[in-house]
């Protein structure tokens, strides 16, 4: 419930909270939030029992989307990938991360990763021209 506050905010608030409320009143009010947290737990526990129980089977058939839902909402780009190029297999995606700095860099992607390409791809050499022939494209006309 409180995944997202460090221990530097949680301080923040517990300083906040004793300056406010004061050293007498404060375990009061700390002890008034957890039995307040508590019964809602409880409410949210007993609703979804009730419903369980109401609708039985189909409960399950309404919990599948919510699911769903929350795996993508967890889903990473690198998951993605993951999951839907790669079938599951991140072997080339490891590689690439265990490449120096400058290799990866020059590397295009998985794709080159995989087929060890290091740079851009290479051109062919220039075949000879025999004395008085022209190239097929004259670069320097105007």
């Amino acid at each position: 419930m409180f995944g997202n506050i460090g221990w530097g905010e949680f301080m923040v608030l517990l300083v906040a909270a004793l300056v406010i409320l004061g050293p007498e009143r404060l375990p009061g009010a700390v002890s008034w939030v957890t039995k307040s947290l508590r019964q809602v737990r409880d409410y949210a526990g007993g609703a979804t029992s009730q419903l369980k129980n109401e609708l039985g089977p189909e409960f399950e058939d309404l919990r599948k989307p919510l699911a769903d839902l929350q795996q993508l909402r967890g889903m990473t780009p690198r998951g993605l990938i993951t999951k839907h190029l790669l079938d599951g297999d991140d072997s080339v995606l490891r590689d690439v991360e265990s490449l120096p700095g400058d290799i990866k860099a020059a590397a295009t992607g998985p794709a080159a990763a995989a087929a060890g390409a290091v740079g851009p791809p290479s051109r062919p050499a220039p075949t000879p021209l025999a004395e008085g022939e022209r190239p097929p494209f004259d670069y320097d006309a105007t």
